[in-house]
């Protein structure tokens, strides 16, 4: 659970596959088209909020650095084009 929160608090990618089949001349599925499609999902601020309260008080140069911390790791996955 707290792993699932964590993800959601740094951001994640997800990927997702799509499969089109057809029936060909012989009665047999055959492939047709595959679609891949991935996605970046943002941070979640929900999720950090909960963590952070989960945590206790924490101090405006705490926050600040876990701002860019996090800001670090975005431009790094955009950077990588992942």
């Amino acid at each position: 659970m707290k792993g699932a929160l964590l993800r959601c608090a740094t951001g994640l990618s997800a990927s997702e596959t799509v499969e089109e089949f057809a029936v060909d001349g012989d009665g047999e599925l055959k492939l047709v088209k595959k679609r891949v499609t991935k996605r970046e999902i943002p941070p979640d601020i929900k999720a950090v909020k909960l963590i952070l309260e989960e945590r206790g008080e924490i101090s405006d140069e705490e926050l600040e650095n876990e701002k860019r911390r996090l800001l670090k790791l975005l431009d790094e996955k955009d950077y990588k084009g992942e």
